[in-house]
């Protein structure tokens, strides 16, 4: 007789809150706290706010949180308030990383360039991008960036990485979303360049590939190294999810990452788009300028579109990453219901990221994984926005305390 096929085995679903590698790291269960803007670091120095910000959310149960926004060099910081990865900042570092890991949590850094993103009346310094494009914050064009500036910005990175690393961090996170630096050079749209680093996929993929092995280089394997990346930009031009799977594809190949953070939309073009729900417009415009407020009350719709919020809103961009490639994968968007969580892990994602879920309830992972609630008290109102202006909070929060909105 014929021997009866074996049965596949069915794969096993992790628990979420099991324990998972991450590099060479272990990371307690699957939650990441995700990295956001934080709000004003006087000196661009780590300070005692901030500690307070990420023991709360390490005490409350999350796998591992996320500091941001770390700049690389002074023109690399979104408003000259950030912190500024120098050898000054790496005994705050420390002492922040003390205080995550002694509530059970691992530590990671976002690092970055804000690149186009950048105000340079804030910074004091021309913002920089692939090709030279209109920048509203500053209301002036960008500075194309030379061969020197990209060289440069890789040596940053890399010395930022190691700084990273020789303050204890677990993980490091390399922006590449949002139409920062390097994901405007990945960027159709904003990267009209003839060179090598722009026109195809390949050359425009070229320098966020040579920073990550930069990184990858600096800090071996004594950390994790992920990446947020975006997978699409949300604007008509703009990179769209067939490209960024390749773009994953090549990290993947360049063994520079280990695990990608999936994310979309643009700071400067579509903020929106990766916070989804109400658009704060009446209060965004009362921190901006006096004289931008009247315009930006009547207008200002017109940048901060509206999108309706829908639970794990790029979990269907995500799915065709998870189809491609074999690397960990941390789902990212609007994940407000543990029932989402769970699905996540049963569609083979390893970790998911969250935000605003945690602004409003920094215990929030503690009380999912006792049975006290299933759900987020997070409506999406999205209010959380301005505040980074003066220190990120959930304004339903009484205590004006907590961590951060997405970024």
């Amino acid at each position: 007789m014929p021997a009866t096929p074996a049965t596949p085995a069915t794969p096993v679903v992790p628990d979420p809150f099991t324990a998972a590698p991450l590099g060479p790291r272990v990371v307690r269960n699957r939650f990441i706290k995700s990295a956001t803007f934080e709000g004003p670091q006087p000196d661009n120095l780590v300070s005692d706010r901030l500690i307070e910000f990420h023991r709360r959310v390490a005490d409350g149960g999350v796998g591992m949180s996320t500091v941001a926004y770390c700049a690389v060099s002074p023109e690399g910081s979104t408003d000259g308030r950030t912190l500024l990865l120098r050898p000054e900042v790496v005994p705050g570092l420390a002492r922040l990383a003390e205080v995550v890991h002694a509530g059970g949590a691992l530590v990671s850094a976002q690092i970055g360039h804000a690149g186009p993103v950048a105000n340079p009346v804030a910074t004091g310094r021309p913002a920089l991008g692939p090709t030279r494009i209109f920048n509203p914050l500053g209301m002036r064009r960008t500075a194309a960036a030379t061969e020197a500036d990209i060289q440069r910005v890789t040596t940053a990175f890399a010395e930022g990485a190691a700084l990273v690393a020789d303050a204890g961090f677990d993980a490091v996170e390399v922006h590449i979303g949002h139409g920062y630096l390097l994901s405007s050079f990945l960027s159709p749209k904003l990267n009209s360049r003839t060179d090598r680093w722009g026109g195809s996929l390949e050359n425009r993929a070229r320098f966020p590939r040579q920073v990550m092995e930069a990184v990858r280089k600096a800090v071996g394997d004594r950390v994790a190294v992920t990446a947020k990346l975006n997978m699409t930009d949300g604007v008509t031009g703009g990179l769209w999810v067939d490209e960024s799977v390749q773009v994953a594809s090549w990290l993947a190949e360049d063994g520079s990452v280990d695990a990608l953070e999936l994310t979309g939309g643009s700071s400067l073009q579509n903020p929106m788009y990766y916070f989804r729900g109400e658009a704060p417009v009446a209060e965004m415009a009362r921190y901006m300028p006096k004289f931008i407020r009247p315009g930006f009350r009547l207008f200002g719709g017109r940048f901060l579109h509206s999108y309706p919020y829908e639970e794990a809103y790029f979990l269907p961009y995500a799915r065709q990453f998870r189809a491609a490639l074999d690397l960990p994968l941390i789902l990212l968007g609007g994940i407000s219901q543990l029932s989402t969580v769970h699905r996540a892990m049963e569609e083979g994602f390893e970790f998911v990221a969250m935000g605003r879920a945690l602004l409003r309830q920094p215990d929030l992972i503690d009380q999912w994984r006792t049975g006290a609630s299933e759900s987020s008290l997070c409506i999406h109102c999205n209010k959380c926005m301005p505040t980074i202006y003066r220190g990120t909070r959930c304004v339903l929060v009484p205590t004006g305390d907590g961590p951060a909105t997405a970024g």
